[in-house]
């Protein structure tokens, strides 16, 4: 496929002579074939262009996962528009600010959601059409064919947001042929993907790791998906594997730790169709990735990437996990550690990750103030995540602005909550920094198990517990119990939001 092709067009031609009546898709007790697939999306494209949509515009989809999300996507991509999606239950001041910030000419959404309210807040849309699970209404009305012209180079592909841990998301854009960058590195280099697998995501298509899980990945070698709409829970996800038979779970550790305490092989829970699950998202606790291997017989994978990528770029392989760490380099990247004055650190030394591969995004949507800060001379990404290398493996040591200097030492957030998981009556825990007469010091956010009674007696033993296992500027000098911590749409703890307790 050549840099300027229309990928959506290849995609779906590629699938369909291959394999028409294939299942490309599946939802609820829906099929859609590769035939249909192509056919659909082909006449969303028609439909757009008859609503004043053309090539460059930005096409917001506020759509949840479901044969519509992916009609949506494709087509818009056939019509060398920008598919922007959002997730569908997004705030509407949150949807109103990418439509303004994006400069969007189109919005599709389901007619009663917050979307379709933020669109009477902003001005300059020429279409905004309701769309079901199945598809915006009357496209059977347009035709199922559409010459797809190449992209210009000088226009975004596809638009993702990022989860704005720290703030206002930022508009990430990346070229239509940066869809499949993943399926090279990671899908074929390290997963082994194949056309008989079945993708299950539980990461939604409006964040980079769902919209590569369930469709990049599956599309580029012919293979089935299923979508689950909604803000699924235990029971609907186990229900869904049981189902659909997935080979291939893509979830996150949040979503994980939540499973496995539900966990029940005797009440119908049936794991045997897959053959791994990935996790990333956020760095997978070592416990979390033990016990799920160990109860549920599935290797778990722990991943690295990021939205400015559109890729994995640190992941365990099969075989090859060692839990605790993002496991080793994905074929295709390179990665620095780099101290603050922009110097290698050697193995067991923690530095700054920067990371260099194909199909990463040259620049932030309108923020050449951003741009300027992550991405480098020379094709690097500044990724914003401490790590330490040790015989080629990578060990998350949290955020880099979230690590704190006590005294002397910086002390990683991330090691710290990894010791306090360890006590039966800890659920979560996060550690942020506080100020104590003046000087930075750990402060511990647990919510308690089930069963465990917060208070000073539970506090005490939780600080007793930390100075057992870890050094004097780990050891978090306070204990805040918390009903739940506070976390992005993709389930990464905001730490910011902590220090300002």
């Amino acid at each position: 496929m050549t840099v300027h092709a229309n990928t959506a067009a290849e995609l779906l031609h590629q699938n369909r002579e291959a394999h028409p009546q294939k299942a490309a898709y599946l939802c609820g007790e829906d099929v859609l074939t590769h035939q249909a697939l192509a056919v659909e999306a082909a006449r969303f494209a028609n439909l757009l262009r008859a609503r004043g949509v053309g090539p460059g515009d930005r096409v917001v989809l506020a759509l949840p996962d479901s044969f519509g999300s992916v009609k949506a996507f494709l087509g818009a991509m056939l019509l060398s528009a920008c598919p922007v999606p959002v997730h569908a239950a997004l705030p509407r001041e949150d949807v109103a600010f990418i439509l303004m910030d994006s400069g969007a000419s189109a919005l599709i959404a389901p007619e009663d959601s917050p979307a379709m309210q933020a669109a009477r807040d902003v001005s300059g849309l020429a279409c905004v059409l309701p769309c079901s699970l199945g598809g915006p209404w009357g496209l059977g009305d347009f035709s199922g064919g559409f010459a797809a012209a190449p992209p210009s180079p000088d226009a975004p592909g596809f638009m993702l947001y990022s989860s704005g841990s720290t703030g206002r998301p930022k508009g990430v854009p990346h070229a239509q042929a940066d869809l499949l960058e993943p399926a090279r590195g990671w899908g074929g280099g390290v997963l082994g993907i194949r056309e008989r697998d079945v993708f299950f995501s539980a990461s939604k298509m409006s964040f980079a790791y769902g919209l590569i899980s369930s469709v990049g990945l599956p599309l580029s070698v012919g293979a089935t998906a299923a979508l689950l709409p909604g803000k699924p829970g235990p029971a609907e996800l186990f229900a869904a594997i049981t189902r659909y038979r997935p080979t291939l779970f893509f979830c996150v550790p949040t979503l994980y730790a939540m499973l496995l305490r539900s966990y029940c092989p005797a009440q119908g829970d049936d794991l045997s169709s897959l053959r791994l699950c990935l996790s990333a998202g956020e760095a997978l606790p070592e416990g979390l990735c033990r016990q799920w291997a160990l109860q549920t017989g599935v290797e778990l994978l722990d991943s690295m990437g990021s939205t400015e990528a559109f890729n994995l770029f640190l992941s365990n392989r099969p075989s090859q996990v060692r839990c605790g760490s993002s496991g080793q380099l994905v074929p295709g990247w390179e990665a620095r550690l780099v101290d603050e004055a922009g110097a290698d650190v050697p193995d067991g030394v923690p530095g700054d990750l920067r990371a260099r591969g194909a199909g990463t995004c040259p620049a932030y949507w309108n923020r050449p103030d951003k741009t300027a800060e992550s991405m480098l001379p020379g094709g690097w990404l500044r990724t914003g995540d401490m790590y330490v290398r040790e015989s080629g493996f990578y060990f998350h040591r949290g955020r880099s602005d979230d690590m704190l200097k006590v005294g002397a030492h910086f002390v990683s957030p991330v090691q710290v909550e990894e010791a306090l998981r360890e006590h039966p009556a800890v659920l979560e825990c996060a550690v942020a920094a506080m100020l104590v007469d003046g000087l930075v010091r750990p402060c511990a956010h647990v919510v308690p198990a089930a069963g465990a009674e917060p208070g000073t007696r539970l506090a005490a033993e939780l600080l007793r517990f930390a100075r057992e296992r870890l050094e004097p500027q780990q050891c978090p000098v306070r204990v805040l119990f918390v009903d739940e911590l506070p976390r992005t749409s993709t389930g990464k703890v905001q730490r910011f939001r902590l220090r300002q307790l």
